[in-house]
């Protein structure tokens, strides 16, 4: 999957742009910006996942002979044209949110200084990856929240969709916060742990049950977790589970990790009973995991029922973000640079969500200074300047009249968009997935407990400064006093 060339992973219309921009001689110098317009998943947050991805697609960014041929028999494209996609590379300068960053919608997550042939073409490959990796991410940040910091492991692979979904999914999980993946492909890929267990027909391929765990733990020693509901999970599995640990433990054999794993049935009523049974027998530093189509809210729902699992395996609904299954990424431009200056272009809509942020922006990250907390994100032009010495107005874009005033040095500023490329050339080094992941972590500490909450979690407020906020409604209004709608 790796080593395909991704340069066609592209919607036909930016290769019949780029053609018209091509013929018509313009290939000014323009901004667009990659940002999103509703969390997913009912959350308070994203994560933003991905940007590793989407270097390497810009590093490899070439038309091959055989594009070129394919793009030739298609009859829509002139051979002057076809001659410069020959010689296409990227040649412009990307700034982006670092992997593992929480963000927050209408901020850019990417932003794309380019010409505009260039930066028109990477728009769905830049789309497809960060979409799908931040989505991912994000749930499974949801799914490790429900577990109060217990083990999750990503079980995904045999119901995404497709190979890519699966291998880039678990990626994304584990940065999100899982501990490991079933998936052994993904874990090779990124130098991330490979877990899992058995299946029920390892137990069914044997006579009886006792004699499937016996040779499991025997196979593995250091980590024998045994799945105790393929026949009764109470009267059968569990005490099976037990004599073997008991055998163990009298041969001086006892594994540095051992437990059972629960797949079916009242995971609740189910792992009480399962913990009283391993207690008694003095195995209570097993593990007792649990699998079975869970998501955030059921992990939430038995562990307020006072379940007594400790690690838990999410598949399904981690890997397909099954509630909310699309991002909702979007890139628009936002400015064309003339003369050496860039002037700001805005989308008007009906609906106000869609009314773009116009101009070369950066976004800065407000945090209390006191608790590190963060108390808002603001959207301001690439070349403003800000004071921690200085008071800070907030004031929300959609309702002015929603104020927060800041006073001088109780708040600390962080502008979160860095380069990636400059000029074509790559400035940026992805850290590791387990890096990304600890970093993520850091990152997650940094909201309030009111905006990681399941339901109704509070909005992190994403504002404009007064200068971006003044040419937004100077460009609003121009269009209304024009005639144009």
């Amino acid at each position: 999957m790796d080593k395909r060339n991704l340069t066609l992973l592209a919607d036909f219309y930016e290769i019949t742009m780029m053609q018209g921009y091509f013929k018509n001689k313009i290939n000014d110098i323009v901004v667009f910006d990659m940002f999103y317009r509703n969390n997913p998943s009912g959350s308070g947050y994203a994560i933003c996942c991905g940007l590793e991805q989407v270097i390497s697609y810009i590093k490899e960014l070439n038309f091959s002979y055989e594009d070129i041929e394919y793009l030739r028999e298609l009859g829509m494209f002139d051979e002057d044209f076809l001659d410069y996609l020959a010689g296409f590379h990227f040649t412009g300068s990307i700034y982006a949110v670092p992997e593992g960053t929480v963000v927050f919608p209408m901020e850019p997550l990417i932003k794309v200084v380019a010409p505009i042939m260039e930066a028109q073409f990477i728009e769905t490959a830049i789309l497809n990856i960060i979409n799908h990796q931040s989505l991912i991410a994000t749930k499974a940040s949801r799914v490790c929240f429900a577990a109060h910091g217990e083990g999750v492991m990503e079980f995904g692979l045999r119901r995404a969709q497709g190979p890519d979904a699966g291998t880039y999914g678990a990626r994304a999980a584990v940065i999100g916060g899982c501990v490991g993946t079933s998936n052994v492909l993904a874990a090779k890929m990124f130098d991330v742990p490979a877990l899992g267990t058995h299946a029920h027909s390892w137990i069914m391929s044997f006579e009886d049950e006792l004699t499937a765990f016996r040779t499991y733990a025997s196979l593995y020693p250091n980590n024998a977790t045994l799945l105790v509901d393929t026949y009764d999970t109470l009267r059968s599995g569990v005490p099976n589970a037990i004599k073997v640990f008991e055998e163990l433990r009298d041969a001086g054999k006892m594994p540095k990790s051992y437990g059972i794993r629960l797949d079916s049935g009242d995971l609740s009523y189910l792992s009480k009973k399962a913990r009283k049974m391993l207690d008694e027998a003095g195995f209570t530093d097993a593990l007792i995991c649990a699998s079975s189509d869970l998501d955030e809210y059921l992990i939430d729902s038995l562990k307020t029922q006072g379940a007594k699992i400790n690690s838990w395996g999410v598949g399904t609904n981690l890997i397909t973000s099954k509630d909310c299954p699309a991002f909702g990424g979007v890139y628009k431009l936002a400015a064309i640079k003339k003369d050496g200056e860039f002037i700001p272009k805005i989308k008007l809509s009906e609906n106000q969500w869609k009314i773009t942020n116009p101009g070369n922006k950066t976004v800065y990250r407000v945090y209390d200074k006191e608790s590190g907390k963060i108390r808002a994100d603001l959207i301001a032009f690439a070349d403003e300047k800000f004071d921690e010495g200085n008071p800070l107005l907030l004031f929300d874009p959609m309702a002015t009249w929603k104020k927060t005033y800041l006073k001088p040095n109780t708040y600390t500023l962080r502008e979160i968009l860095v380069p990636v490329f400059v000029d074509g050339k790559c400035v940026y080094e992805s850290p590791s997935v387990m890096e990304i992941r600890e970093y993520c972590q850091k990152e997650l500490d940094t909201l309030w407990d009111e905006t990681r909450r399941l339901i109704n979690p509070h909005d992190v407020y994403v504002d404009l400064s007064n200068e971006l906020y003044q040419t937004k409604c100077r460009l609003i209004d121009g269009y209304n006093y024009s005639g144009n709608r």
